[in-house]
């Protein structure tokens, strides 16, 4: 009798072990498996957050603002190299909107890193964007850093570009913008 009931508490203990942590330890820091087999879900959540940028840019490009403005939270932010930051979708779509009818074109996101934990994810890489001035093009390159929030869908709460001009090559480009057409940027 005393062997069946040590062996019935042995039993039970592998069982919980397997139930409350997973084969080789702790899920703490393992994330969450699919139901899909074969799938990772780094690489689906990796995949959405490139996907969602690339309809950024084809917003943009096309000249939706509103498409990507839709893609912030109610209370993200766009802050824009010597720029005062946006805030929330339609703050965001308005400062969109300005850049492209100030000449800016041709937006190209390059992600090189996306982190994620849960509901959270952050994304890093490089920016080229073409900025119309009169009859000339400048062409502009930069770093981002994005914060992302799954709330039912992902969203963007933080977005930050830092452009690798210098920042008096800004205030010429503003200038030219305001004195027409025929401005050139030197």
């Amino acid at each position: 009798m005393q062997f069946s009931t040590r062996r019935f508490w042995v039993t039970m203990q592998f069982e919980v072990r397997g139930i409350l942590s997973p084969p080789g330890g702790s899920s703490m820091y393992r994330p969450p498996s699919s139901g899909i087999s074969g799938s990772s879900p780094l690489l689906d959540v990796e995949s959405t957050i490139r996907g969602l940028t690339q309809d950024f840019c084809m917003a943009f490009n096309t000249g939706n603002y509103d498409q990507a403005g839709a893609l912030f939270a109610s209370d993200g932010v766009l802050m824009l190299s010597h720029r005062e930051s946006s805030q929330g979708p339609k703050g965001i779509e308005r400062l969109l909107r300005q850049y492209g009818d100030g000449g800016y074109q041709n937006l190209r996101f390059e992600t090189t890193r996306v982190d994620y934990s849960g509901d959270m994810a952050i994304e890093m890489g490089r920016y080229t964007v073409s900025i119309e001035l009169g009859n000339t093009i400048v062409a502009d390159a930069g770093k981002f850093l994005r914060a992302w929030h799954r709330l039912g869908a992902w969203r963007i709460v933080g977005d930050s570009w830092s452009s690798n001009l210098p920042a008096a090559h800004h205030e010429i480009k503003d200038q030219a913008i305001k004195l027409g057409e025929d401005a050139k940027v030197a």
